[in-house]
């Protein structure tokens, strides 16, 4: 009996060195393999994120990086530089540089002749005004200056706001005439990256934080700040006078191949993975950040679940040795020890299983995550290519409706007049029909340059020869609303500076609309009025209809925005007209008279006919 006590003893004694042994090489070659495999987890979910940031970025800054060169084509633009002097033509380019600012939502656009002075700029009449300044200490300034597009990101010296900067030279001839430059806010950027488990930085070439979702961190080096880089920094007023520091971080790479950086804050010192893609073409460096923590606490849970379970075979083995031992003496205690065992396995059993479930439940949602990521980018990719196709589709309906209900009109006349042998009068419906059919493909030449200026240039226009012919095509419409037109274009012919064509429609589009509002009515007479105000040509539309509540007058230039009825208008002949006016440098708007109806009004600016025109 002693024999078989000690042969068990020993036999105890050899598990317990092994199960120290397993312990030590689970707790530290363990956790080291638990650690490296969840930090790989999260260096996968990091490059996901890092390319999803640098996709951003790339999209963003490519959206807007041919606009200076277009800008700088512009013949306001042209035409200033070539005389920089003149107080008239500066207006007029910081006019258009405002208007074109707003329409592109940026943060500013200015011209800038050869030395750097600012001439124009889309915050003219702001208390920050660029104009006057001089920025040629700016690689931007300086890249367009040498003839070749540049970009620069900085934080501005007047303005004091962070942005990317685009210029492009202006060629009058082959001589570089100025520089035009375009800015653009990058705070909304910022803002996307907030309130995620990761933290996203983009760092210049000296190492420093030009963006970050963390504002603490703001033009911190991540590098020494050596005397050369901030020679650097300094040359180009990158920063203008904001204070420049060193983030206190401790950079290094695992054996694993992690590059792991730690940032020691007032209180707290975080650990984070770092992943980083560099953007040549803008100048700078991308980088993820993840927080270590939550990977070197599942690799510690995972290693205390080994280690749980390795506990659980030795007790389980100590006691079938101590069974053995003991089995003769100890049988009365059989059912207490079982019940002991058993109830322990279901505690540490159980607290396994909800391990699991929580690992697996984390893993599920991330993969939710990033189906629903992927499904997201492909509905905003159609989303995308149905407005485009609808918005074309719908203006190219609205556009030739009114042409072609005319042409239809006057084929059903001419047919009539045949077969009454009324040659002649059918004859004149037909030049009628060719006519308007060379007015609709016109109107197509001219749809696709509504957004931006158009290609046809602008030429006196008699005003009487629009009305004329916006009648000849309106006719059938105020015949069918029983409307009348009373027209008083005054007593000297009026000129403006205008599009024929495009004049004729939103003539068209007007006395059209004036028709529906008052079909139906009891005075049922539509007033076409013009005069001569100043250097300008006052063209008014009125009607005697329900006249345009207040709420819908703060909307009637939206895009699609319509009072009618189902299938009665698709909402954009008054958008399209307002930004034909734009086009010609007048301005449309309404208003409710006090007698009632509505009041549409056109300012263009006066013209002369050609002194030879004149003269026939």
């Amino acid at each position: 009996m002693d024999f078989a006590k000690l042969f068990i003893g020993r036999r105890v004694v050899w598990a317990a060195l092994a199960v120290i042994m397993a312990v030590g090489v689970i707790a530290i070659f363990g956790t080291s393999l638990a650690t490296r495999i969840y930090l790989d987890q999260t260096f996968s979910r990091g490059q996901t994120t890092l390319r999803l940031a640098v996709a951003v970025l790339r999209g963003q800054m490519s959206r807007y990086e041919s606009l200076p060169a277009l800008i700088a084509d512009h013949e306001d633009i042209e035409a200033l530089l070539a005389d920089p002097g003149n107080p008239a033509l500066r207006q007029r380019a910081n006019l258009y540089l405002k208007q074109i600012n707003g329409q592109l939502s940026a943060s500013d656009v200015y011209v800038m002749i050869p030395g750097g002075e600012t001439i124009a700029a889309s915050n003219f009449d702001g208390p920050s005004t660029f104009v006057g300044e001089n920025f040629n200490y700016r690689p931007y300034y300086q890249d367009a200056m040498r003839g070749r597009q540049g970009r620069f990101f900085a934080l501005g010296t007047t303005s004091l706001k962070r942005g990317y900067y685009f210029s492009s030279p202006v060629l009058i001839g082959a001589q570089i005439a100025g520089v035009v430059v375009f800015k653009i806010d990058i705070e909304p950027i910022e803002e996307s990256w907030k309130g995620g488990d990761y933290e996203i930085l983009v760092s210049d070439p000296e190492g420093i934080i030009f963006m970050s979702g963390r504002p603490e961190w703001l033009y911190s080096g991540m590098l020494p700040l050596t005397e050369d880089r901030l020679a650097l920094t300094t040359a180009s007023r990158r920063y203008a006078n904001a204070k420049l520091r060193e983030l206190p971080v401790d950079r290094r790479r695992d054996q694993h191949g992690h590059d792991l950086m730690t940032i020691t804050t007032p209180g707290a010192a975080n650990e984070y993975l770092v992943l980083g893609e560099p953007m040549p073409e803008a100048g700078w460096t991308v980088s993820v950040l993840l927080d270590t923590s939550s990977a070197r606490s599942q690799a510690l849970t995972s290693v205390i679940a080994a280690l749980l379970l390795l506990g659980l075979a030795t007790l389980t083995a100590a006691i079938l040795l101590q069974r053995r031992a003991r089995l003769a003496e100890r049988m009365t205690m059989q059912s207490t020890a079982r019940a002991e065992l058993e109830h322990r396995v279901a505690e540490r059993t159980a607290d396994l299983a909800l391990v699991n479930r929580q690992l697996e439940s984390e893993v599920g949602e991330r993969r939710v995550t990033e189906k629903q990521l992927r499904q997201t980018q492909a509905d905003l990719i159609q989303a995308g290519k149905l407005a485009a196709l609808g918005q074309m589709s719908a203006a190219l309906s609205h556009e030739f409706n009114q042409p072609l209900t005319a042409v239809k009109s006057y084929a059903d006349n001419a047919a009539i007049l045949i077969e009454r042998n009324r040659m002649d009068e059918a004859r004149e419906n037909v030049l009628r029909i060719s006519s308007l059919t060379d007015r609709m493909a016109s109107i197509s030449r001219h749809l696709r340059n509504f957004a931006r200026k158009p290609n046809e240039k602008l030429s006196p226009v008699p005003l009487t020869d629009a009305v004329r012919d916006t009648l000849e095509i309106i006719a059938w419409r105020l015949k069918a609303a029983d409307a009348t037109v009373r027209i008083d274009l005054g007593e000297t012919p009026l000129i403006v500076r205008a599009g024929s064509i495009r004049l004729q429609q939103v003539l068209v589009n007007l006395i059209s609309n004036a028709a529906d509002a008052v079909e139906g009515q009891e005075n049922r007479e539509i007033e076409l009025l013009a005069k001569r105000k100043g250097s300008k040509v006052i063209i008014s539309v009125s009607d005697h209809g329900p006249g345009i509540g207040p709420a819908i007058a703060e909307r009637i230039f939206d895009p699609f925005f319509t009072t009618k009825g189902v299938g009665k208008g698709l909402g954009l002949g008054l958008s399209i007209s307002y930004n034909i006016i734009k086009d010609f440098g007048g301005n449309l708007s309404v208003l409710n008279p006090a007698e009632g109806g509505a009041l549409f009004t056109i300012e263009l600016s006066s013209a002369q006919l050609p002194v030879r025109e004149a003269a026939e």
